[in-house]
Parts: C-alpha cells; structure tokens; sequence
C-alpha cells in the first residue's frame, strides 16, 4: 500500500518536502513505518524523539495503518 506521510520542522528538511508517499506492506503498523523511514531516511536516527500522529492522535507503536489513514510525523518541539 501507499501511505501518504506529512513531514513538518526539521522533518520537512530531512525528507526535503513537506509531503512523502511510503510503500509499506498491507497490515503494518507505526513500527514498522517508522524502521522503513530510518532506513529511507536515517537523518531521522539523529533526531532526540520524533513522533507520529495517525488520524490528528499520537500513535501507539502498534497501530495498524491504512491508506485512508492521515500520518504526519512530529518532530521534537523545544520551548521556553
């Protein structure tokens, strides 16, 4: 399947668009999302804690994905 996948922040930078589509197995869940796009894109290993949000809610490793799912991945958010 093919999953559209948001990038915002230093996540845009590292895909080098705001927007990327991933071709993963029927069936996989954020963990296995998240090990193709550290192989893909292993700037992403460098990042402090990045999450992924399915459907506007932070995911659960376990999630299993769909195509009609929106994913967006978060970067870390630093503040004062």
């Amino acid at each position: 399947m093919i999953l559209k996948i948001l990038a915002f922040g230093i996540t845009k930078d590292i895909f080098g668009a705001s927007e990327k589509e991933i071709e993963i197995n029927e069936g996989a869940n954020v963990n296995a999302l998240k090990e193709l796009l550290e192989k893909d894109f292993p700037e992403l290993k460098k990042l402090k804690s990045y999450f992924i949000a399915v459907d506007d809610e932070y995911a659960e490793n376990h999630q299993v994905l769909t195509v009609s799912n929106e994913i967006a991945i978060i970067p870390p958010v630093s503040g004062g």
